[in-house]
């Protein structure tokens, strides 16, 4: 594909040979015109004007035998005869009354897709950021696709034609599909699942017909074709699967799938016409003397279904031959994020201090779990909190405080009593002090007792690096973490409060997981492994198992005592803190570590407990 307006000397260039396709896991993109799909195009072009010629050239050559040699003089428009006028009316009320009975029945079997062309789509691989590894394998497979011929014929493979990309919802699947189509300067035949679906018996199997027909006429006038099919698990779910709630009909549509995968080899309709003209006068002539039939070439067709929920599909649509390979979109690691961040940045207004690569890496670190979505999403609701300070570019704080309206809520301006704002403020404290002295590797993001959703106030802290694993000192710091807001409350008023309710919930789910899933308990047994229907989840089983609910109950224990001795041992930290909250009710980063190192400087200096 060339996209610069550079021209080749020669249309119809030679297709890659086998040595070019043995480069293609390290070269770039067959473009231009030493593609196949670009030879497919060329050749197909040109059949279209021979036949466009031979169509008109007859017509042309009657014409002027007509007017300037036969002079029979020009051409008349045909007359009503009188003796139908009074009966037009009706006429034109029957065809009216026909046409809107006939219409919906004759279009609910038409293909649903969008169509898309190269030019139209504004998405390159150079725009898809975050998901290298994906983006070199899908990169392998076009090259395969344009140099399908070569493949074929050269090497004697067979071309892939299905692919699967499955994920997590936002992580780029339609995304980079529509990048493939542009690459390959094709056309993209987008189309969602439920728009195959019809209130006619039947016409959902008619749809899939029109779409991969659809298919076929593209790639045989263009050279080839990218079908993208959004959720495909609504038409392609398990039919062992099938029961009572399931919808009508729905083995009979996965069979219709699982044939029109297989039907790109199926002729075009002058083919089986001129097939059969072939046939029946075949019938009359001798064996040594018969007609040869048209040959059909296999359409090059690309068919990429997306989906999140792989493990629903039917296993034959996964067998080889139809979708034999399956891409999986993860979730983006730090430096993805990274990449993704510096990417949509470079597109949005914003202060010189996101500029600096530190910013931009605790970003990075802050947006954890976070798809390529979730972050442009991100970016924009930081873009709609500058414009309301007055702002036209967005800085770091509208961007915490879009992260935190995002994943707790809007700020709601509780009117706490006095007490109760004392509470909170020292619970909250409590919470970061402990994390600040146990908690390994973990960066303090945000401490705040403004109301948001169900949070009377929070604690936001994230890993410094990005692990995967976790050892058994960093999850007992986590339980001790959650303990710190009511370790303190016992420490400044001597008894808690019901705010200590989300905290021993997350603790306990932690301790659950620790004792029944990862084998720190006494037992190496795993409560996670499958069991019937119905047994519950993990922290219910571990709970309903006598020495595992005492297990838990120890770790807890163990971790409320930890805490509290930490907050007895730092108390002016925790009131320096509390008294910064009650005086600016939200701290975010630096501010939270400015007030405890003064705190340890003028207070004495912080100090963990050596354990009993």
């Amino acid at each position: 594909m060339n996209r610069h307006g550079a021209r080749s000397e020669n249309p119809i260039a030679r297709p890659p040979t086998s040595t070019s396709l043995a480069n293609l896991a390290t070269r770039g993109l067959i473009r231009g015109a030493a593609a196949d799909v670009a030879v497919a195009r060329e050749r197909a072009r040109q059949r279209k004007l021979r036949a466009l010629a031979a169509t008109l050239v007859p017509i042309a050559a009657w014409l002027l035998v007509r007017d300037f040699v036969l002079h029979r003089g020009g051409f008349g428009f045909p007359s009503i005869p009188s003796s139908l006028v009074p009966y037009l009316p009706a006429i034109a009320l029957v065809v009216i009354l026909g046409v809107v009975m006939l219409a919906p029945l004759v279009g609910a079997g038409r293909s649903p897709h969008v169509l898309y062309r190269p030019e139209e789509i504004d998405v390159r691989f150079s725009d898809v950021r975050g998901a290298d590894v994906v983006v070199e394998e899908v990169e392998k497979t076009l090259n395969l696709f344009l140099a399908h011929r070569a493949f074929a014929e050269t090497m004697g493979g067979t071309p892939r034609r299905a692919i699967l990309f499955e994920g997590p919802p936002g992580t780029g699947k339609t995304y980079l599909a529509k990048a493939m189509a542009a690459e390959a300067g094709v056309p993209f035949l987008f189309v969602s699942s439920s728009a195959f679906q019809s209130m006619f018996y039947g016409q959902t199997n008619r749809k899939i017909r029109s779409f991969f027909r659809a298919l076929r006429h593209y790639a045989r006038r263009e050279g080839g074709a990218i079908g993208f099919i959004e959720e495909i698990d609504a038409i392609g779910a398990a039919r062992s699967t099938m029961g009572f709630g399931h919808r009508e009909g729905i083995a009979g549509v996965v069979n219709e799938l699982l044939v029109q995968l297989q039907s790109f080899d199926a002729p075009p309709a002058t083919a089986r016409i001129v097939s059969k003209l072939v046939d029946a006068v075949n019938i009359w002539l001798p064996s040594s003397r018969q007609l040869r039939r048209p040959r059909s070439v296999p359409a090059n067709i690309l068919v990429i279904g997306a989906t999140n929920r792989a493990a629903d599909l039917d296993p034959a649509l996964l067998r080889p031959g139809r979708f034999d390979r399956s891409i999986y979109f993860d979730l983006p690691t730090r430096p993805g994020r990274r990449a993704i961040i510096d990417y949509y940045l470079a597109k949005k207004a914003h202060d010189e201090e996101l500029d600096d690569d530190g910013s931009r890496d605790t970003l990075a670190a802050l947006t954890a779990g976070y798809t390529p979505v979730m972050i442009e999403r991100l970016l924009d609701e930081a873009l709609v909190w500058a414009l309301r300070r007055g702002s036209d570019r967005l800085c770091w704080s509208d961007i915490t405080h879009a992260k935190m309206t995002a994943e707790i809520g809007l700020a709601q301006g509780a009117s706490y009593t006095e007490a109760e704002r004392r509470m909170i403020a020292t619970h909250e404290a409590g919470h970061a002090v402990v994390a600040w002295l146990v908690g390994k590797g973990r960066k303090l993001e945000v401490l705040s007792i403004v109301k948001r959703k169900e949070a009377l106030g929070l604690l936001a802290h994230s890993e410094t690096e990005e692990r995967f694993t976790k050892t058994r000192s960093e999850l007992e710091s986590l339980i001790q973490i959650a303990m710190g807001g009511m370790a303190a409350e016992k420490a400044f008023f001597g008894e808690t409060s019901s705010g200590v309710a989300a905290d021993l919930r997350t603790a306990t789910e932690t301790a659950c997981q620790m004792v029944g899933a990862l084998g720190m308990g006494s037992t190496l047994i795993s409560a996670a492994a499958p069991e019937a229907p119905g047994a519950g989840n993990l922290s219910a089983r571990v709970l309903a198992d006598d020495a595992g609910r005492e297990e838990v109950e120890r770790l807890l224990r163990r971790a409320e005592a930890d805490a509290l001795a930490m907050i007895e041992a730092n108390r002016p930290i925790v009131e320096a803190l509390r008294d910064a909250l009650l005086d600016r009710e939200e701290l975010i980063g630096r501010q939270i570590l400015e007030v405890i190192g003064t705190a340890a400087r003028h207070g004495g200096r912080a100090r963990i407990p050596s354990a009993s």
